[in-house]
């Protein structure tokens, strides 16, 4: 079972309830939403961890910050609004996972599930402190003392997300930029448009 499909199996029942919530979107929705803003989370930290630095940086921060920790705490935290702590600071990790990529993560996210921009953005820094808990369980569980077996770990995910392809891999690779420019423009909005809701407009 991948990373992200253990922690989406996590999720299910009162989490996802209370998450559904606290977006006010019905659990069907909300459902559908977490199925696709997981992957992206996994793929961009397996995009970040592909780099030496960024797997080094990476593996500080579940040491220090996330080790320890339970995914319900951390969900409880987080539904509480208790940010003030690193390991529950959705918008400062959000910023560390996908940088100057953060609006084009949650508008692709947005426009992928049908939730407002405001409500995707609100679901990424909910489950971003979730992620990296988990990753930090799943370090501690499986004897991964370094960060190179980190970033082996999530490269392994990246590509499991990648080659699945549907909503998850399309919106991990407009985010990670479609048409390779480094930039993220119309011409990466029409592919995600069309290529995620299957809309059919030119």
């Amino acid at each position: 079972m991948s990373l992200t499909d253990d922690l989406l199996s996590q999720l299910q029942g009162a989490p996802l309830q209370q998450v559904s919530q606290q977006l006010g979107i019905d659990r069907q929705q909300a459902s559908t939403a977490v199925s696709a803003a997981l992957p992206l989370l996994m793929g961009a930290l397996g995009n970040n961890a592909a780099k030496p630095q960024g797997a080094e940086a990476l593996f500080g921060a579940l040491q220090n910050n996330h080790s320890g920790l339970d995914i319900g705490s951390v969900l409880g935290a987080v539904l509480g609004g208790n940010s003030a702590t690193p390991a529950a600071n959705g918008a400062g990790i959000l910023d560390h996972i996908f940088g100057s990529n953060q609006a084009r993560a949650e508008a692709g996210l947005a426009q992928a599930t049908g939730l407002s921009p405001g409500t995707s953005s609100q679901l990424l820094k909910i489950l971003a402190p979730i992620v990296m808990a988990f990753i930090a369980q799943r370090m501690s569980g499986g004897g991964t003392a370094n960060a190179d077996g980190l970033a082996q770990i999530l490269g392994q995910e990246k590509q499991q997300v990648s080659q699945a392809g549907g909503i998850a891999g399309g919106l991990l690779g407009s985010v990670l930029d479609q048409d390779g420019d480094g930039q993220f423009g119309v011409a990466d909005l029409i592919k995600l448009g069309s290529g995620l809701l299957g809309s059919g407009k030119r």
